[in-house]
């Protein structure tokens, strides 16, 4: 019998020992709330603000991010559109290079040739005069040996003159 009142008073609790626990109960709730609660609560709210703090630096970061990809983005539009002006001026100057050069070349390419056709002709007229002369020359020197030999005697003389006076005559 001795075990079923212990076990009795355990399942059935009296009246006392359930007024010191709930005095206990709220002693303890009244402790807690004075010195833990605050604290876990203030932590809790700091906790809070912090996370929220970070929220609203992850979403400005995240806004700036944009932005610099943004300007990123025009940047790099910009120094492409830089780059091909770059190029298009470089071609463009190589062209008038190009251009110039062959201009130049043309033109000294005309002028050596003009003077080359200039040289020809200057030495064309110089030979043929010199042959002008040399025939003369020679002429004149073929004229005299024929005239010395038909003229070497007193009869060949006498009747050179007379044709001779026979075509100014005739003139």
């Amino acid at each position: 019998m001795n075990s079923l009142f212990i076990l009795n008073a355990l399942v059935t609790p009296g009246v006392g020992l359930i007024f010191w626990t709930s005095i206990v109960f709220i002693l303890l709730l009244v402790l807690l709330g004075k010195f833990a609660w605050k604290p876990i609560l203030a932590a809790i709210k700091s906790r809070e603000e912090s996370i929220d703090e970070a929220l609203k630096s992850a979403e400005k970061a995240k806004l700036e991010m944009q932005e610099l990809k943004a300007g990123n983005e025009k940047i790099l539009a910009e120094a492409r559109a830089e780059r091909d002006a770059l190029l298009k001026e470089a071609r463009d100057t190589k062209d008038a290079i190009i251009n110039e050069a062959k201009t130049k070349a043309k033109s000294e390419a005309d002028r050596i040739l003009t003077s080359a056709r200039e040289q020809i002709t200057n030495e064309k007229n110089a030979a043929i005069t010199e042959l002008k002369n040399q025939v003369a020359t020679l002429s004149i020197e073929i004229a005299e040996k024929i005239l010395r030999s038909e003229l070497s005697s007193d009869d060949k003389q006498k009747a050179l003159v007379t044709n001779l006076m026979k075509d100014v005559n005739l003139n």
